[in-house]
């Protein structure tokens, strides 16, 4: 495969064993991303490693972990010791137990992982793991370690492979009653409930997420190629905000704002949202390739003023 595993080590159910490797399923590269630049020379900054003390720069071998105990008080831990205490899990992912997709708290979920067959040895062994676990319809929770650290993960199946989501540890989600014990009770009238079920009802449909534009993605990269092509920038003017004070007025003017019929849609000389990736929409320099047009020129960048 072309993409390069984050992971590779063995999947166990019991005595059942399969070499498999773990693939980030989602990813930010295709977003619009900005270096920071020195205004006055239009050069990139650099982040130097350097000494809080003497303010000189330290080279990578001479960088080693150190735990803070007091202000200014650090204990040392090398590479070496760190590597002692790994865990099995750095080689394999144990299956603990099954439970309900609905035992799972949302604020656990981190991210999710492709977790596939490791080359052709194996291919049997991940076959009835990952058939078990869809005839059961349940999610097998284990344990992988990612960039040192040991992780709880969710495996559920999707189509020939599984799909692994990394989960937090209790001590990691913060208690809602923090933030929710002052809220006021406030007591709602029927009618106001069913105007807002209605509402709801008006907007009920299936999660489709390909529906969905990043708005501000889109904004950034219109706003790249009219600095790429020399336009002004002016800033678009703000939609007036709507003060209706009255929470039954609100609700009753958001059902005839759901019940009005759509207008139709003006076309846009806005180029189609890229399936591949937003990129893809960027403006090519002029006479070279669009791929070409990411590549670092060799002379000084001419910077434009917005």
């Amino acid at each position: 495969m072309a993409r390069r595993a984050n992971w590779k080590g063995f999947l166990r159910l019991s005595l059942v064993t399969c070499p498999v490797a773990l693939y980030p399923a989602t990813s930010e590269s295709e977003k619009i991303s900005f270096n920071q630049l020195n205004r006055q020379t239009g050069y990139r900054i650099k982040y130097l490693k350097v000494d809080a003390e003497t303010g000189d720069e330290v080279p990578n071998e001479d960088i080693v972990k150190g735990y803070e105990l007091d202000k200014g008080q650090y204990i040392e831990v090398s590479k070496e010791e760190l590597e002692e205490i790994a865990l099995e899990s750095t080689r394999a992912i144990e299956i603990d137990q099954f439970v309900d997709r609905a035992d799972i708290d949302p604020r656990s979920l981190i991210r999710p992982y492709y977790l596939r067959p490791d080359g052709k040895v194996g291919n049997d062994a991940f076959a009835v793991i990952r058939e078990t676990i869809r005839e059961m319809d349940k999610v097998a929770i284990g344990r992988v370690v990612l960039t040192n650290r040991e992780h709880i993960i969710a495996l559920e199946s999707m189509d020939k492979g599984l799909v692994g989501t990394l989960l937090r540890y209790p001590y990691e989600v913060r208690s809602e009653q923090e933030y929710f014990e002052d809220i006021q009770d406030v007591k709602l009238t029927k009618d106001m409930l069913d105007l807002a079920g209605h509402i709801v009802n008006q907007k009920a449909g299936r999660f489709e997420p390909e529906k969905f534009e990043d708005h501000y993605e889109t904004a950034l990269i219109d706003l790249i190629n009219q600095k790429r092509a020399g336009k002004p920038i002016t800033p678009k003017e703000k939609p007036a905000a709507t003060n209706v004070v009255d929470l039954m007025e609100a609700l009753r003017r958001s059902v005839g704002k759901e019940t009005a019929p759509a207008k139709a849609a003006k076309p846009s000389n806005k180029p189609r949202k890229a399936t591949s990736g937003q990129k893809e929409m960027l403006m090519p320099i002029a006479g070279k390739k669009p791929k070409e047009a990411a590549k670092k020129p060799a002379t000084r960048p001419q910077r434009k003023s917005a």
